[in-house]
Order: structure tokens, then sequence, then C-alpha cells
């Protein structure tokens, strides 16, 4: 004979009785949440407050994610996802080598200047959403070394070591990421983005032929 499990500490409901929605529901609620939480950061925000705001209950959010802290990472990796794909919509429709890396990282900061200081500075504080913005920033590496590699074996970039340009970049986002480029020069996320982006146009393109 067992004894039925209550609620789990903190209001929260057991996976078997925990409220579902449908995916327009859950879609409509987790934009809402983002646009919270880029805004706001999310380091002060509780369930109680999140669900009064959106007018909900609290199990509808938990029908989201199981806990505040899943919730705040379910909402961060929405965010990257979406931009993911409209970043990669931008490049798809740019031919220009050149330009895609251009393209590439100025929507990167396009969309990483959505989130407010107060947001990135709580994403970096907490270990599982800087885990979200580390991977995301490693695919942005390889999104870069990939085009730079392409460019300079078509010949459109100038002959420069595309290994160690891509490195570099690596290492400028990095920066970003730890915050030390953006504490020392006083950019936004988004910003450094799109100053990188000239700085990799800069150092690849090829200068024009002199006649």
């Amino acid at each position: 004979m067992s004894i039925p499990r209550g609620p789990r500490p903190g209001g929260r409901t057991s996976a078997v009785g925990r409220k579902r929605l449908d995916d327009d529901r859950r879609g409509e609620l987790l934009g809402r949440l983002q646009g919270i939480v880029l805004e706001e950061g999310f380091a002060r925000l509780t369930v109680d407050v999140l669900a009064s705001r959106l007018q909900c209950s609290k199990s509808t959010l938990y029908a989201i994610s199981s806990s505040r802290h899943h919730l705040v990472a379910t909402v961060l990796k929405s965010f990257f996802r979406d931009a993911a794909e409209q970043v990669e919509k931008e490049v798809a429709e740019v031919t220009d080598p050149a330009r895609q890396i251009a393209t590439y990282l100025a929507a990167v900061g396009a969309q990483m200047q959505r989130m407010s200081i107060a947001c990135y500075e709580d994403m970096l504080d907490d270990d599982a959403t800087r885990e979200i913005y580390t991977v995301n920033s490693v695919a942005a590496t390889g999104r870069v070394r990939e085009m730079i590699h392409s460019g300079v074996g078509s010949g459109d970039f100038r002959a420069v070591h595309a290994e160690f340009t891509s490195e570099a970049v690596g290492l400028l986002i990095d920066g970003i990421h730890s915050r030390d480029l953006l504490s020392s020069t006083g950019l936004s996320s988004g910003d450094a983005f799109i100053e990188l982006s000239n700085l990799v146009l800069a150092s690849l393109t090829k200068e024009p032929r002199r006649s």
C-alpha cells in the first residue's frame, strides 16, 4: 500500500496532476513572459508576481515548466531559438560572403539589443541560464567560423589564416559573454556584436583593385 504524494514544496504540483495547455495558449504565455523577462530581468520575479501580471493561475505557469527556475530557462531558450531563426532568415537573403557575416553578426546584435542590461546580468549570474547563453555563443562562433572558411575558400576574402580569424572572433565573443569587453567599453552586448561585425569585415574584405 502506497501513500499518494501531495503537492511538492513551494506550491509546485506533481507531473501527474499538472495542468495541460494547448500549443496556442502556451505560445501566447511564453511570448508575454519573454517580454517581461527581457525587459526587466528575472532575479526578483516570483511565480506569484508573474501569475498576477499575466492574469493567470500559478498552475497555468507550472504547466509550462515545473518550477520558477525551469520557467526562466524555458523563456530564455525560447528567446534564443526565436532569435536564431530570425538571424538565419536574414542571412538566407544575402549571397555575398562578406555581407553574410556582417548580416549575421549585426542580426545577432539586433536580437541581443532586445535584452535589457538587467536581464543580461541576471542571465550571466545564474549557472543554468549562463550555460544556455554559453551554448548559443559557441554556436554563433561556429557559424562565423563556417562562413569565414567558406569565404576564404571561394576567394572572396583576403588570404588570411581563416582558423586564426575564427579563433579571434571566438575570443571576442567570449569577451562579450564574460562582460570584460562590455565593462571596459561601455557597450551593450547587442552593440558589441554590431561592432564585431564591422571589425571582421574590415579584416577579411579585399581592398578594391587599383587601376
